[in-house]
Parts: C-alpha cells; sequence; structure tokens
C-alpha cells in the first residue's frame, strides 16, 4: 500500500515518509486523502503514532511525472513488531499481552473518535523500547470509498491474513469489532508462530476465516487462559460474538471482569450474507497473487 523513507522536516528533524503507492493515489484522489488523513492527525493517545503532515509529490518517472500521495509520522527509534517477530520467533504470553492491551486501548481510543484502522498488522505495530505504538491511522480508511475498483484492478484494502470477515467480504460499514478480530489474529500468530487462519494463497486464506474455528492455542502455548478464551472470542466469524468494544478486549486480555458498555449497532444477521459473498472470492484469485503478504 505504501513505500516507506526515512526523511527530515523543515527543522531537520528525522520523520517517517510514506508514499502510496500510485495506482491507490490515482483512484483516492488527492481531496479525499487529505480529508482522511486530517481526521487522522487529530488523534491524540499514548499509543498512537500521530500523523504531521500530508500532501502531493510529483515524482519524476520516464519522460514525465507521477503523482504520490504522502504522509510523515514521528521517526521510531525501535522496530516494528513483525520485525521483532522475524528476528525472535513466537514471543511471550506477558510480552505479547502486554502488547496486545496497548494496541486494544489506542483501537478503543481511536473508536470513540469515530476512526476504525481498517489495517491492524503486526507492520503497523511499532516498539520504542517498552512503547507500543500503532501506526497508519487513515490510510485504509481513506481508500475504502473505492475498494471495488480497486480490487478489479488488483489492489486489496487490508492484508488478507489479519481481515476480518466482514472486510474480506467487502462490506464497507466496518466498525470498531472488524480491528478487534484483526488485532486477535496479530495476537494469536505472536503466541503460536502461525497465524489462525492461513492458505497456500491470498484467497484461501481469505476463504479460511468462513469455514471453522481457528485451534486452540493451549496446552501447546503457555499462558493463561482468560488470555486464550478472550483471543478466541476476538477470532469470532460474527461481529456480535466478539467484544463490543476494543476496551472490553484490553480488559479480558489482562483477566479483568467485564465493565458495563453499550455495544454498536449489531450486524449478527449479516455475517451469513458474508459467507456468501465469500464464494465470490475465488473469482479474485489472480489479483490476490499480485499481493505481498504486506
Amino acid at each position: 500500500m505504501a513505500t516507506v523513507f526515512l526523511a527530515h522536516d523543515r527543522a531537520g528533524g528525522p520523520v517517517a515518509l510514506k508514499l502510496l503507492h500510485p495506482e491507490l493515489g490515482s483512484t483516492v484522489g488527492a481531496d479525499r486523502f487529505r480529508r482522511e488523513i486530517r481526521v487522522a492527525a487529530q488523534l491524540r493517545h499514548p499509543n498512537i503514532l500521530t500523523v504531521l503532515d500530508s500532501g502531493v509529490a510529483a515524482v519524476p518517472v520516464g519522460g514525465g511525472t507521477v503523482d504520490f500521495l504522502w504522509f510523515t509520522m514521528p521517526y521510531v527509534e525501535g522496530q516494528n513488531v513483525w520485525e521483532r517477530f522475524e528476528r525472535e520467533g513466537v514471543l511471550g504470553a506477558d510480552e505479547v499481552i502486554r502488547i496486545g492491551r496497548a494496541v486494544a486501548e489506542a483501537l478503543g481510543f481511536a473508536h470513540q473518535q469515530g476512526v476504525v484502522h481498517r489495517d491492524i498488522k503486526p507492520d503497523n505495530i511499532m516498539l520504542e523500547g517498552e512503547r507500543v505504538l500503532v501506526a497508519d491511522f487513515g490510510v485504509a480508511r481513506a481508500v475504502s470509498e473505492v475498494q471495488e475498483k480497486l480490487t478489479a484492478t488488483g489492489v486489496v484494502v487490508g492484508t488478507p491474513t489479519y481481515m476480518s470477515p466482514e472486510q474480506a467480504s467487502g462490506d464497507r460499514e466496518l466498525d470498531g469489532r472488524s480491528d478487534v478480530f484483526g488485532l486477535a489474529c496479530v495476537l494469536y500468530e505472536l503466541l503460536s508462530g502461525t497465524p489462525p487462519f492461513h492458505g497456500a494463497t491470498p484467497q484461501a486464506t481469505l476463504m479460511r476465516r468462513f469455514t471453522g474455528p481457528p485451534r486452540p492455542l493451549r496446552p501447546v502455548v503457555q499462558m493463561p487462559e482468560t488470555a486464550e478464551a478472550a483471543i478466541l472470542r476476538a477470532l469470532a466469524r460474527d461481529p456480535a460474538e466478539r467484544f463490543a468494544t476494543a476496551g472490553e478486549f484490553a480488559d479480558a486480555l489482562a483477566g479483568l471482569p467485564p465493565k458495563e458498555a453499550v455495544p454498536p449497532k449489531a450486524k449478527s444477521a449479516r455475517w451469513k450474507g458474508w459467507a456468501k459473498a465469500a464464494l465470490g472470492l475465488a473469482a479474485l484469485g489472480a489479483a490476490l497473487r499480485r499481493l505481498l503478504r504486506r
């Protein structure tokens, strides 16, 4: 979806510069991109990596120029969760729960502001010492309204390994429970070494979440029973069977008793429709094979 560069702002300080791939930028449009990035830039939370600036850059290509949409974030002196996972392998339960709670709290805050991330994955979770930071708020949201057109050209909004069933089926009315599912996929993989739903191709990976629940984590993974139950509940196909909020998921990971909360509008009657829609995913096989895993 984007390429990252180390850059410097006008004051000379380091920033992370992300350029959206041109096929995305040309379809989204600069106005919509800036509007959604501005919304994301207003999110202020200890576990959210703030968007600093955004714009359009004319990059020389061949004999002409191509407009690239870009945005900047603070440069993080650390690594993302995927880089750590590749280096260390599976992480201990205490560390995964710590990371999961921090991300869930960031998501809960964003959801209260009406912002759904839509692309939670290990690459978007940054680690700087003991700090856990969620990056790329606003990017997937900016392209969500043109998802169908992008899919036809071989680009899918989101990452198949961590997509919720409703997002995989093209539902554009996603709420925070879709992010809860994505986070649970990440935590499951960090604990077990494999994603909860995995296939030989991106399209097979998407289909797996419609065919049955993932395998239990315990006793192979040494972890609290309450945390395992929380992750498996967050991986439910039906959003109504997941946690109503990311904050509830954070508490459940820590084994805290549930708090009273007002759940979002239920879509429990719709997941069967998603299962039907999933049958159409097979037609996307050729396009999805063009995706990198991340």
